[in-house]
């Protein structure tokens, strides 16, 4: 055996201790490694960095590589990118095991069970579906083409023939429908109305959802009901690449051109603290939360040239923006804000943070959501009903 083997099986083992992997899914963790699945040139996600892996290099290196629980990126820029080096932004990639056996998990899965898949990417999640409740009843959908052939032969080679679609995967693939259970490997921050009217009812869709604010996102877990909603709770933070025509498309400098603070520019203070309200973490329910609570923002943030944390919020639904200089946390002053346009976005993202603290710091799990019949999205905390929309409308 090689090491390359002994470490799959060792993250076999500790998925199962973790509680990762449900016992009913571990014969299709040994029948489907992940190596099959992945392409000879490669970049493992390292600590915010994307080191570059060639098989033909150091093929038992490339080996150990696919055996560790970390996601690796497969496809830069839509396929646009060449080259060894790393590209500007990831899109296609193999999520790391422990987050696609958590997502099996929340599926719940039972024999025979008919699945839809939403972006194929390498193939390896279509592969352990189709090892786990046969290839027939396996469907996976893939936007882009070349990456939809490439799974396909590697799930030949594989010796798995689950039928994979070249499409949009937000129209689902109403040819084989109804579906009991709908799987979603990349971000959303709308559920279409197609995967919930191609799901039976009582079937499950799981997905990573989240909002426009930040790239974090939730795994949600919604139940189809018979009178077309869904509904259920989110399971925990995850971080996946956004379906395509999801993807923010805001320019930075559509809200501040020139060198100098537009005219109408609002100044003022703030006491609340960088390490408060920015975070890479992503078990840190503050981006999440407050996304919910400030909708139509966007966020990011680095430092100035003296090293100052600084934070941007742009409005995407008008030219509203904020710029906060977090000069508190490091020095005696406080720090700055500068807004402009018709809202005040940071405004609005402080109350938001103030509403979750008095609230208890809810995680994740503690939220939900229901797309209704007629297709609106309401976020609750706690039970349904307890609308998160209606405490944003109260805090802005």
């Amino acid at each position: 055996m090689s090491l390359a083997e002994q470490e799959w099986q060792q993250l076999r083992d500790a998925l199962l201790t973790s509680g990762a992997i449900a016992p009913d899914w571990v014969r299709a963790y040994e029948a489907v490694p992940r190596a099959l699945f992945l392409p000879e040139v490669m970049w493992p996600a390292v600590d915010g960095e994307h080191p570059v892996v060639v098989k033909g290099d150091d093929p038992q290196e490339w080996e150990r590589w696919a055996a560790r629980n970390i996601s690796i990126v497969t496809q830069w820029d839509d396929g646009r990118h060449s080259g060894p080096e790393p590209g500007d932004q990831p899109s296609s990639s193999s999520s790391m095991p422990s987050a696609v056996f958590s997502m099996f998990a929340d599926l719940s899965v039972f024999d025979g069970a008919r699945v839809l898949e939403i972006g194929t990417g390498t193939g390896w999640c279509a592969a352990l579906l189709s090892a786990r409740l046969g290839e027939a009843n396996v469907v996976s959908v893939e936007v882009d083409e070349t990456v939809a052939e490439n799974a396909r032969k590697a799930l030949s080679a594989a010796g798995w023939h689950p039928e994979v679609i070249t499409g949009d995967g937000l129209l689902g693939w109403p040819e084989r429908a109804p579906y009991d259970r709908i799987l979603v490997t990349a971000g959303v921050r709308q559920v279409p109305r197609a995967w919930i009217e191609q799901t039976s009812p009582g079937g499950v869709l799981v997905m990573p959802w989240g909002t426009r604010y930040s790239g974090q996102d939730a795994i949600a877990r919604l139940v189809v009901n018979a009178d077309g909603s869904a509904s259920g709770r989110f399971t925990g933070p995850a971080r996946f690449m956004q379906i395509r025509s999801q993807r923010p498309t805001w320019d930075p400098g559509d809200y501040i051109p020139g060198n100098d603070w537009p005219a109408g520019t609002r100044e003022s203070e703030t006491e609340t603290k960088a390490a408060s309200i920015l975070s890479d973490d992503l078990y840190s329910p503050v981006p999440f939360v407050v996304g919910l609570l400030v909708p139509d923002c966007a966020h990011s943030y680095g430092r100035d040239e003296n090293e100052t944390p600084v934070m941007w919020l742009y409005g995407l639904a008008d030219r509203s923006w904020a710029a906060v200089y977090f000069y508190g946390d490091t020095t005696r002053w406080a720090s700055q804000v500068y807004q402009g346009g018709p809202r005040n976005l940071w405004d609005e993202v402080e109350a938001a943070h103030r509403w979750w603290t008095e609230r208890g710091r809810p995680g994740h799990e503690e939220f939900g959501l229901t797309v209704t019949a007629d297709g609106r999205q309401e976020i609750w905390l706690g039970e349904p009903g307890a609308s998160v929309p209606e405490a944003a409308s109260a805090v802005r």
